[in-house]
């Protein structure tokens, strides 16, 4: 198990990332939010879980992070990164932070 909760990071750095961008303006500092989370985040996988977790959830936090782009432009911004940020923390509550998975 991490050692301590990381989905609610995941999320935090998702929904603090697209917020920063958004009512900043400036979209390399929610790109900063987003990569301190992923980092923090990343250590903690490798810790508790091994190469094989931290790859496949950093994965999972990239893939969430792009694919509410083209999402977006169905649902609706905030709806989509909503929607990838319960998704990625419910991968990562399930392999992190809830099971002692380790490959």
């Amino acid at each position: 198990m991490a050692t301590f909760p990381t989905a609610p990071i995941v999320a935090a750095g998702l929904l603090g990332g697209f917020a920063a961008a958004r009512y900043t303006g400036r979209r390399e500092l929610g790109g900063a939010v987003l990569a301190a989370a992923g980092a923090l985040c990343g250590r903690s996988w490798l810790r508790s879980s091994g190469p094989g977790v931290m790859g496949l959830l950093i994965g999972v936090y990239a893939a969430a992070f792009g694919g509410s782009h083209p999402l977006a432009t169905k649902i609706g911004a905030w709806p989509s990164v909503l929607a990838v940020t319960a998704v990625a923390s419910g991968i990562t509550y399930a392999l992190a932070d809830r099971s002692s998975a380790r490959f």
